[in-house]
C-alpha cells in the first residue's frame, strides 16, 4: 500500500501551515452551506480536515491504483480509429476510480454535484496524480473546463454542463490553437457565425487539443466577421455530434496516454459563452491560468516520481566497493533534485493561494455586491500578484522538471537509457511541460510586466512587514542581497529607456525575480520547520551566483548579439558569405 499522499511530509507540511483561513471563509461564503449539504464544513478546522481527507484519497488512488498501470499506459497509449479515440485500459481505469471517489467535480460547487475544493488543494491532487502518472493528470486535470463554465457561464449553461462534468458523465477540452497560431492565439481563425435562427455554428480547424475527443470542448472562435485582432474572438461550448470529426491523433515524444488531437469543424452548432468579443481577454485568460497552474503541479509531480527513482537506485547501485549515493557528484545532483522540487513546490503553493485568494474575493463581490467598493483594492492587489505568479511557476516548474528527470536518467546510467526503468518515460513526459499552455518564453513576456512596474517588489515587501525574519537572519540577508541586485537590473534597465535593453533581458530579468522570490518563500517555510532552514540555505547559495552572473551580464551593456545574430543564423551559406 502507497499513498502518494501520506509518504510525502513536504506536502502534508505545506497543507498544515498555509494560511488557508481567507481562501476557506471566502470559498464557503462563511460556511453558508453548513447544513445544506453533508461535506459542507462548520468551521475552518473541518475545512481543512476535510481537504487532508480528500488529498489522502487522491494519495491512495494515484499510488496504489494509477501508478501501478503508468507503463501499460504509456507503451499501449491512445490509439485512433476512423475518426474516434481509443483509451489505454489503464486510462479509463484510472479515470473511472477517480470519478467513483467524486473527484470529478474537484473544483465545483456542491449544488452542481461538486466538492468545492480550491485551488490550492486542487494542485496538490495534481501533483499526486502526476507523480503517478502524467497522461492520466490530463484528464483529472482539465477540470478548469468546467471551473470556467461555473464563473463565466450562464446559469443555464451552469446547470446543463456542470453537473454532468461532476458525475463524470462526460469531460472536457479546451479547443485554443490552431495549425498557424501557437501561442499567439489572438490570430485564431475558425470561424463562428450566428445565422438567421440565433443559433452559432463554428467552421475550421483546431490542432495540438488535448482530449480533443471530450464530449465537451470550450472552443475558441472568431465571432467578429472581418476582424484580425483578440476584439473579435468569443467564446463556445460545444458539444461533440457528427459535425465534427478528430481527423487525426498526434504520435508524440510523451504523455501517449493522453490524445493530441486535431479537430474538422464543419458547421457544428455551439453556445455562446459570455459575451461576444471577452473570448480570449477574458474568459481564455482565466482557463489558460487554470491550466498553466496545473501544468506546473504537474511538473512538481513528476520531478518527484524521478527524483525518488534516481534515489532508489543511486542507493541500490555500487561502485568501488559503495553505493553510488555515498559519491560527491551524485549525491549532488540527489541534493540539487530535492532542493529545487521543494522550490517549486513552494512557488506551486503560493501561487495557487494568490489565485484563490483573488478568485475568492471576485465570488464575494458576486455574492454580495455591496461588499464592492471594500474590496475593490484587494481584488486589483491579487488580480496583479496573480497576473506575476502564473507565468513565474509554470516557467520555473517546466524548466525544473527537465532537469530533475534528466539527472535522473544520469544517475541511472546506461539502464536509464533502456525502458527497463521507469525515468525514460517520466523524462519523455517531463519535455512537453515547457512548451504547452504557453511556451517558457512566453511566461517571460507574461511576467516582465509586473517585474518592471514594481508588483513583484510589492509583494516582497508584503513579505517582510507579514514575518519576523530575525530567526534565520543570515539566511535572509542574503535573500534581500538578490532583491537589492534585482532592483539594481531593472533600475538599469529603466535607465537605458530603449525597448531593446528589456526585451533582450527580459528572460535573466525575470529569472533573477523567480530566484528572489523562491529564496523569501523557503525563507518563511524555514521559520515553521527547521528541516527548512537547511533547504532555504542550499537553495539561496546557489542562486546568488545565478544573480550574479545575471546582473553582471546587464550591466556590462554588451547586447551585441542583437545586431550580430542576423549573419551567424541566417540560411545563407557561410562560405558564399565569406567570399
Amino acid at each position: 500500500m502507497t499513498n502518494y499522499y501520506r509518504d510525502n511530509p513536504d506536502i502534508e507540511f505545506y497543507m498544515k501551515n498555509i494560511d488557508l483561513s481567507r481562501i476557506v471563509s471566502l470559498i464557503e461564503d462563511d460556511y453558508a452551506d453548513y447544513g445544506e449539504y453533508p461535506d459542507a464544513p462548520k468551521d475552518l478546522d473541518d475545512a481543512i480536515d476535510n481537504y487532508d481527507r480528500v488529498l489522502e484519497i487522491v494519495g491512495e488512488i494515484s499510488g496504489d491504483f494509477i501508478a501501478p498501470r503508468s507503463r501499460e499506459i504509456d507503451e499501449i497509449g491512445a490509439k485512433y480509429d476512423d475518426g474516434e479515440v481509443i483509451y489505454a485500459p489503464g486510462t479509463v481505469e484510472a479515470v473511472k476510480r477517480l470519478t467513483q471517489a467524486d473527484m470529478a467535480g474537484f473544483i465545483l460547487h456542491r449544488k452542481y454535484g461538486g466538492i468545492n475544493m480550491p485551488l490550492t488543494v486542487f494542485s496538490a491532487a495534481i501533483e499526486l496524480v502526476s507523480r503517478a502518472d502524467a497522461s492520466t493528470m490530463l484528464l483529472f486535470g482539465l477540470q478548469g473546463l468546467g471551473g470556467t463554465i461555473q464563473k463565466f457561464g450562464s446559469e443555464e449553461q451552469k446547470n446543463n454542463y456542470l453537473p454532468r462534468f461532476a458525475s463524470g458523465e462526460v469531460e472536457g477540452s479546451m479547443a485554443l490553437t490552431e495549425p498557424d497560431s501557437g501561442s499567439d492565439l489572438q490570430s485564431i481563425m475558425l470561424k463562428a457565425n450566428q445565422k438567421s435562427d440565433g443559433k452559432w455554428y463554428l467552421n475550421g480547424v483546431k490542432r495540438f487539443i488535448t482530449n480533443g475527443c471530450a464530449p465537451i470542448a470550450l472552443v475558441m472562435a472568431r465571432s467578429e466577421e472581418g476582424s484580425t485582432d483578440a476584439r473579435g474572438i468569443s467564446l463556445f461550448i460545444y458539444e461533440r455530434d457528427g459535425s465534427m470529426r478528430v481527423r487525426r491523433i498526434e504520435n508524440k515524444l510523451g504523455i501517449k496516454g493522453s490524445p493530441t488531437c486535431e479537430l474538422q469543424f464543419k458547421d457544428a452548432e455551439a453556445e455562446l459563452m459570455g459575451k461576444r468579443r471577452h473570448g480570449l481577454i477574458k474568459y481564455t485568460i482565466y482557463l489558460m491560468n487554470c491550466a498553466r497552474l496545473a501544468t506546473a503541479a504537474q511538473g512538481v509531480g513528476v520531478a518527484e516520481a524521478a527524483y525518488r527513482e534516481a534515489n532508489s537506485y543511486a542507493s541500490d547501485r555500487h561502485q568501488f566497493k559503495k553505493s553510488i549515493k555515498e559519491m560527491p557528484a551524485v549525491y549532488e545532483m540527489l541534493t540539487d533534485m530535492k532542493v529545487n522540487i521543494e522550490a517549486a513546490r513552494t512557488l506551486l503553493y503560493e501561487t495557487s493561494r494568490v489565485f484563490d485568494i483573488k478568485e475568492g474575493i471576485d465570488l464575494r463581490i458576486e455574492r454580495h455586491p455591496e461588499t464592492k467598493s471594500d474590496l475593490r483594492d484587494d481584488l486589483k492587489r491579487y488580480t496583479a500578484y496573480s497576473s506575476l505568479f502564473t507565468p513565474i511557476i509554470k516557467k520555473f516548474a517546466a524548466e525544473m522538471v527537465n532537469k530533475v528527470t534528466y539527472d535522473a536518467i544520469q544517475i541511472h546510467g546506461g539502464v536509464g537509457f533502456t525502458k527497463e526503468f521507469n525515468v525514460e518515460r517520466l523524462y519523455r513526459d517531463a519535455r512537453i511541460i515547457p512548451i504547452y499552455e504557453g511556451t517558457d518564453q512566453l511566461q517571460v513576456v507574461a511576467a516582465i510586466g509586473s517585474v518592471m512596474t514594481g508588483v513583484l517588489f510589492e509583494r516582497l515587501n508584503q513579505y517582510e512587514s507579514d514575518f519576523d525574519f530575525e530567526p534565520i537572519k543570515e539566511t535572509f540577508d542574503t535573500a534581500q542581497k538578490l532583491r537589492n541586485q534585482l532592483e539594481m537590473a531593472v533600475s538599469h534597465i529603466k535607465a537605458k529607456e530603449e525597448s531593446v535593453y528589456q526585451e533582450f533581458h527580459a528572460g535573466r530579468l525575470v529569472e533573477i525575480g523567480i530566484d528572489t522570490v523562491i529564496s523569501y518563500l523557503l525563507c518563511i517555510d524555514a521559520l515553521r520547520l527547521e528541516r527548512k532552514k537547511t533547504v532555504a540555505q542550499l537553495f539561496i547559495s546557489k542562486a546568488k551566483y545565478r544573480v550574479k552572473s545575471k546582473l553582471d551580464f546587464i550591466l556590462s551593456d554588451d547586447i551585441s548579439l542583437v545586431d550580430v545574430h542576423p549573419e551567424l543564423i541566417s540560411d545563407e551559406d557561410p562560405a558564399k558569405a565569406a567570399s
